[in-house]
C-alpha cells in the first residue's frame, strides 16, 4: 500500500530535514525491513531528539510517521498545534480517555500508516542509558490488529540533545546510527490473553536492546532497569539543577545588592557633579565571598 505524506508533513520535512543533515552524520540500516502495510515501529528513548532521528529514518523510507506522545505535548504553544497538524496522536495517560489513543493508532494502521511507539514511555533512567523495563501499549496493540511490530535501535541522538536537556548542540555533527530489525515474531500470542501481553512487551523490549547492543558493541545489563524497583533518578537530577539555577540567581541578586549599596553610600565632594559623573563610571564588581571591590574610573579608559 503506497503511503502518501500531507501537505502540512511536506512542509514540516521540507523545514526539519536540512537541519537534521547539517547536524547529524548520518549511520542508517535495515530499511528492507519495514513493511509496505500498515506497521507498529518501537525504538529505545534516551533524548528529546529521539523522536526527530527516528522520523527523519522513517521519512526518508517513505513510512511518514504518526507518533503515539503524551497529550501533555499537545498543549505547548505552537508545538502542539503543529503536531496535531501533522497527525501525531495524543495518548492521555492514566484517565478514561486513554483508550482512544489506541483507537486512532488502529485507524492509522488500517489506512497503511507507520505508528511509532517508544515502549518505556518516557526517557530511559539506566544509568547507561540502555532500555528499560517497557510497558504494554505497543503489546497490546499489535495484538488486537496483528500489525508487524518493526524494533528499530538508534544511538547518537543524546549527543545533539543530552538526555533531561533542551541544549541543542548540533556542531560538529554527531554520528547517528538507526538500525532496523525484522518484526517481532508474535505470531504465537493471544490479545485476549494478560499474559500473552507480557511476554509479547518482553520480545519487543528484547529485540530493540540486542538491536542496541549490536550498534554500541557492548553487552546490555542482565536485568533492564525497572523504576518500580530502582527508582526515578530524574527527581535528584532535576532538583540538585534547581538548586544550581537558585544559587545562580542568588549570587546574581548579592552582586546587584552589593552594587547599589557601594554606590549609595559615596559620599558627596565639593563638586558634585563630578562626583555624580564618578559615581556613574566607577565599575563595581563583587566576588562570590560577597566582597565588594571598586575600580575607580580613569580618564581616557
Amino acid at each position: 500500500m503506497a503511503r502518501s505524506a500531507s501537505r502540512g508533513y511536506r512542509l514540516a520535512a521540507a523545514l526539519i530535514l536540512p537541519v537534521m543533515r547539517a547536524s547529524t552524520r548520518r549511520s542508517w540500516r535495515g530499511g528492507e525491513h519495514l513493511p509496505t502495510t500498515g506497521f507498529i515501529a518501537v525504538s529505545n528513548h534516551v533524548s528529546n531528539f529521539d523522536p526527530l532521528t527516528l522520523a527523519h529514518f522513517l521519512y526518508e523510507h517513505g513510512a511518514p510517521p504518526r507518533f503515539l506522545a503524551k497529550d501533555s505535548l499537545f498543549e505547548i504553544p505552537l508545538l502542539g498545534r503543529a503536531i496535531r497538524g501533522l497527525g501525531q496522536i495524543p495518548v492521555e495517560r492514566g484517565t478514561a480517555q486513554a483508550g482512544h489513543a489506541l483507537t486512532a493508532a488502529e485507524a492509522a494502521l488500517a489506512a497503511g500508516e507507520c505508528v511509532v511507539i517508544f515502549p518505556e514511555g518516557t526517557h530511559t533512567r539506566d544509568p547507561h542509558l540502555w532500555p528499560m523495563v517497557g510497558r504494554t501499549g505497543a503489546a497490546r496493540l499489535a495484538l488486537r490488529t496483528g500489525a508487524p511490530v518493526v524494533p528499530i535501535a538508534q544511538w547518537g541522538a543524546h549527543r545533539v540533545v543530552p538526555r533531561y536537556s533542551a541544549s541543542f548542540r548540533p556542531f560538529p555533527p554527531k554520528e547517528v546510527t538507526v538500525v532496523a530489525a525484522p518484526p517481532v515474531d508474535l505470531a504465537d500470542l493471544s490479545a485476549d490473553d494478560g499474559d500473552a501481553i507480557r511476554v509479547a512487551t518482553a520480545r519487543i523490549m528484547t529485540a530493540v536492546t540486542d538491536q542496541l547492543a549490536e550498534i554500541r558493541g557492548e553487552a546490555p545489563p542482565a536485568r533492564p532497569y525497572d523504576m518500580r524497583l530502582d527508582g526515578d533518578p530524574r527527581a535528584s537530577f532535576d532538583a540538585a539543577r534547581a538548586a544550581r539555577r537558585a544559587a545562580r540567581r542568588a549570587r546574581r541578586a548579592r552582586r546587584q545588592a552589593l552594587r547599589q549599596r557601594v554606590l549609595g553610600r559615596t559620599p558627596p565632594g565639593p563638586a558634585v557633579a563630578a562626583g555624580r559623573s564618578r559615581v556613574k563610571t566607577d565599575r563595581v564588581t563583587a566576588d562570590d565571598e560577597g566582597t565588594a571591590h571598586v575600580r575607580p574610573h580613569v580618564q581616557g579608559q
